[in-house]
């Protein structure tokens, strides 16, 4: 391994380490390096920040970090994000978009959002919708993006059903075909994703990456 080979390597793993460690000047110190010796930007968004929060997740997973330390994690990760990107205008993203929000009638968002930073921190383009959204506005969004996956999530078993809306819509307008979609939510579940046709549920943050990532990979092949 040549020695530049090593100093990029190191510094991916220090800027997932900050990340992890909750450490953001100590991100943004390495983050703004590793841009002055011009190593690739989305490598070191793909290894060193994507890397971070999918550990961060499991600490989440296994009850070590709690929603307070998953915000400031994945704050800290699009710092670092903006930070790499803000200096490699040439380097195009190589992730698809994503249109995120929650849907009509809940207001609830906290967990949209940290998916939606998760994302983010893996390198994906990411149209947040917020919440209270419409099927009609998912719809609309979705078609004036391009994106490639709507991502609907719910916190209340009175809104449930509103999500199935969203998948109507786009079968009643014949664009179902264009738009991998995902949902999640405390009262969510596989089951459910099934019954209403979506292509996948999520239970947390780092498992919609991965679901994400996984279902992506599958439409490609």
């Amino acid at each position: 391994m040549s020695r530049k080979e090593n100093q990029k390597n190191l510094l991916f793993t220090a800027l997932a380490q900050a990340i992890i460690d909750m450490e953001e000047e100590s991100a943004t110190a390495i983050a703004k390096e590793i841009v002055r010796a011009d190593f690739s930007s989305l490598s070191a968004i793909e290894i060193g920040v994507s890397g971070g929060m999918e550990q961060v997740g499991l600490l989440y997973e296994s009850g070590e970090y709690f929603i307070p330390d998953l915000l400031v994690c994945a704050e800290i990760a699009e710092t670092a994000v903006s930070i790499l990107l803000e200096n490699a205008p040439k380097e195009p993203l190589k992730k698809a978009c994503v249109v995120i929000g929650t849907v009509a009638g809940d207001t609830h968002d906290i967990g949209k959002n940290i998916v939606a930073l998760f994302l983010e921190a893996a390198g994906y383009q990411v149209i947040d919708l917020g919440k209270d959204v419409s099927a009609q506005r998912f719809v609309e969004e979705a078609v004036t993006h391009h994106a490639d996956v709507i991502a609907v999530s719910t916190l209340m078993t009175t809104t449930m059903g509103n999500i199935k809306d969203v998948i109507d819509l786009l079968v009643q307008e014949n664009k179902r075909h264009l738009f991998t979609v995902i949902v999640g939510g405390k009262p969510l579940s596989e089951e459910f994703a099934k019954e209403i046709g979506a292509d996948g549920y999520a239970e947390c943050a780092i498992g919609a990456v991965r679901l994400v990532n996984k279902l992506l990979q599958i439409k490609s092949a």
